[in-house]
């Protein structure tokens, strides 16, 4: 068992979070985790949420299957509000085995102020809950630990924003993003990424929106606000939830399910061809 399980397993409350997400399921679904756990490829690891944020693993294998089907090797990934940067950490643990298992390599992005979080802007930004210098970073520390595929973005989003609108993800397109950043305005600004032109993204782009959960959080503030906000503005751009993404998963009670958002790139091409690309699907019929 690794250092970083053993330090989860010391907080209280992953273990409310084990009570009620996981001890809740089937008896038989646990204990064939159990089996997967120590004899399971890391592929079926994901499969039973057995990884640390299984978020993270669930979205970096669906996007390194997408992106090997269109014939990509690379694929660029997007934290925003890296705080301490546990996450950034797990982002890059978690590629570096989707690495081995899939082939695909992950360009990692964090974007950060690098100083906690800024002035709230109005109630949109939910100030009952988040205040300014929340979640400030220790960037000695945690520059020390960050791969060379791995890159800390410092400063306002608004503005680190601009010269990635400019940057060329053609080779290493933009395939999942992280939204952590509480405010309502920061995610507005985040979101911005999500303008880029269509062959610089996956056609279906993963997103994972953590700030959703606190009785007071609703859709007219917050992260929530900020991706209607951006659907109504970008209609070839809509963002929304896998309708069916909890019927796919074993474990169905898991939580971070109703984190999980995809942007449909309408505009790709291959969302666009409307020519044959291959030969017709022809259904059997039992009864014939």
């Amino acid at each position: 068992m690794s250092l970083a399980y053993l330090k989860k397993l010391s907080q209280p409350y992953i273990w409310k979070r084990i009570f009620y997400e996981r001890l809740s399921e089937p008896i038989h679904l646990n204990i064939i985790a159990l089996f997967v756990s120590l004899f399971g490829s890391y592929r079926t690891k994901i499969d039973f949420d057995l990884v640390i944020r299984p978020q993270h693993a669930y979205s970096l294998l669906s996007v390194a299957d997408q992106a090997k089907a269109l014939g990509y090797d690379r694929v660029s990934i997007f934290e925003f509000g890296v705080a301490a940067g546990s996450g950034l950490i797990n982002l890059q643990e978690i590629a570096k085995k989707i690495t081995k298992s899939t082939g695909i390599h992950f360009d990692i992005y964090g974007f950060d102020t690098g100083a906690g979080m800024p002035p709230p802007q109005s109630y949109k930004d939910h100030p009952e809950i988040y205040q300014a210098g929340d979640f400030p970073m220790d960037f000695e520390k945690l520059s020390r630990l960050l791969d060379n595929n791995t890159k800390l973005v410092l400063g306002p989003i608004a503005e680190s924003m601009k010269a990635f609108l400019e940057k060329d993800f053609s080779k290493a397109p933009i395939g999942f993003v992280s939204i952590d950043v509480d405010y309502y305005s920061s995610t507005v600004d985040a979101l911005k990424l999500l303008t880029h032109s269509a062959d610089n993204m996956l056609p279906q782009v993963m997103i994972y929106l953590d700030d959703l959960e606190y009785p007071s959080h609703n859709s007219w503030c917050g992260e929530q606000a900020a991706i209607h906000e951006f659907t109504e503005e970008h209609p070839m751009r809509p963002i929304e939830k896998h309708p069916f993404l909890r019927s796919y998963r074993i474990f169905k009670n898991a939580r971070w399910i109703d984190h999980m958002y995809q942007c449909h790139v309408l505009d790709h091409a291959v969302r666009n061809q409307l020519t044959p690309s291959r030969s017709n699907i022809v259904l059997s019929n039992p009864y014939l």
